[in-house]
């Protein structure tokens, strides 16, 4: 699969600044890519990020000029259920895919639990499962049923891959659609598709890049119970940009982005509370 980079950039010819020293960054084309268990010994559960900054370089007139799009990010992430809101441009999906090497940080440092995303890619892409806003980057096979063989393959033997595949489906509730085009579907049900071929692997931490944009109030709600039970049943950690703030209230912690800084950090209440007076002093 290959993707574009989604940096909340401006208009005009950009290029990611390369990251000190000498990584192995993740090709996004890797990021469907199930590989070995990540051996994390006795590491704990915890995402952190020190000191973290990334920006482009953005080709002028004048010369390349560089522009941030985060900016001295610190956070250690324990808690279950994650939501990052903020408004178009500031930084939120550049944040997410920074949790699996998808963008690479210019300074600072992220851990996975205890993994380095540049340097233990392989590691970090079979723990973080990455929904990106967009469905339609991630499904690249015919149908939904084949598409989630596809994530399958590397898991399950091929004479059982297609009832697994239909198990996940199943599961999601969505098994009706396995045999339609995927050009025939909605929006919505892309989304949920794209979900279910990223929960086929087991991600031990489900990313997703703004999942309620394209569902309708059936379908958001599905998906609500959905996060809820994995977890609750499967103790998968769940981290998500929305700017839905009632389902951003459903976290445990919401983190608000600004102008690629993390101008607040607390109860979702709270956080969205100080969104909602951000975007309001903006348009007063």
């Amino acid at each position: 699969m290959i993707f574009g980079r989604q940096a909340d950039a401006g208009a005009g010819p950009t290029r990611p600044v390369e990251p000190a020293g000498e990584r192995d960054a993740a090709s996004p084309a890797e990021t469907g890519d199930i590989g070995e268990a990540a051996d994390t010994g006795t590491a704990a559960q915890e995402i952190s990020f020190t000191d973290v900054s990334v920006g482009v370089l953005d080709d002028t007139p004048t010369g390349d000029v560089y522009r941030p799009i985060l900016t001295d990010v610190n956070l250690t992430l324990t808690e279950p259920r994650i939501a990052i809101v903020g408004a178009n441009g500031s930084g939120k999906s550049t944040l997410l895919q920074l949790f699996n090497g998808l963008v690479t940080a210019n300074a600072g440092r992220v851990l996975i639990d205890g993994l380095d995303p540049l340097e233990q890619a392989k590691q970090v892409r079979s723990r973080v499962g990455f929904v990106f806003t967009d469905p339609a980057a991630q499904l690249v096979m015919p149908t939904p049923l084949e598409d989630i063989e596809l994530s399958l393959r590397k898991r399950v033997p091929k004479a059982e891959r297609r009832a697994a595949a239909f198990a996940v489906l199943e599961e999601l509730g969505i098994a009706d659609l396995a045999e339609r085009s995927v050009y025939e579907l909605s929006g919505g049900q892309r989304q949920l598709v794209a979900l279910a071929a990223v929960l086929a692997v087991d991600p031990q931490i489900l990313v997703l890049d703004e999942p309620t944009t394209l569902l309708d109030l059936r379908n958001r709600e599905k998906l609500r119970r959905l996060l809820d039970d994995l977890v609750a049943r499967r103790g998968v950690r769940v981290i998500f940009s929305t700017h839905d703030l009632d389902f951003a209230g459903l976290a445990d912690r919401a983190l608000v982005v600004d102008s690629g800084r993390i101008v607040a950090d607390s109860a979702p209440v709270e956080a969205t509370r100080m969104y909602r007076e951000l975007i309001m002093s903006d348009s007063s």
